[in-house]
């Protein structure tokens, strides 16, 4: 399996421990204010990079790319600052929404990098001559 498979599987179990974290809290406090950062947890975090790394392990000729990496870094700064940033705007921290702001276009540029990568016309080559659907 590429690393950046491996990496985007390991980031995004963080991303889930931290989703559930951020959700106990919530249960247990009573406090429901911040349930939009339990989800950007676990669906930007848990969902979205686990989707990522299935990408790339089924695409292992484009996870080789510099672009794929590059993608990888953008995309876990944006979300590991929009999580907690947004968990203290959520809670009343109303300094902390231009952060909000600022992640969530670094994590949009991440997103814009992926897709790039998914549009990009480098195939695998032909393995035994199996043809392709046109």
């Amino acid at each position: 399996m590429p690393r950046i498979a491996n990496l985007y599987f390991k980031t995004a179990i963080i991303f889930l421990i931290a989703g559930i974290t951020i959700g106990l809290h919530m249960s247990i406090s009573g406090n429901h204010a911040p349930t939009g950062a339990h989800a950007h947890a676990n669906l930007l975090g848990w969902v979205t990079m686990a989707l990522f790394g299935v990408y790339h392990a089924l695409n292992p000729h484009k996870a080789e790319k510099r672009l794929a990496m590059i993608q990888y870094v953008v995309y876990t700064f944006g979300v590991a600052v929009l999580i907690p940033s947004l968990y203290l705007l959520l809670s009343g921290n109303t300094v902390m929404e231009p952060i909000v702001a600022i992640s969530s276009l670094i994590a949009f540029a991440g997103v814009l990098m992926f897709a790039v990568i998914i549009f990009s016309g480098s195939e695998a080559s032909n393995p035994a001559g199996v043809s392709r659907a046109r």
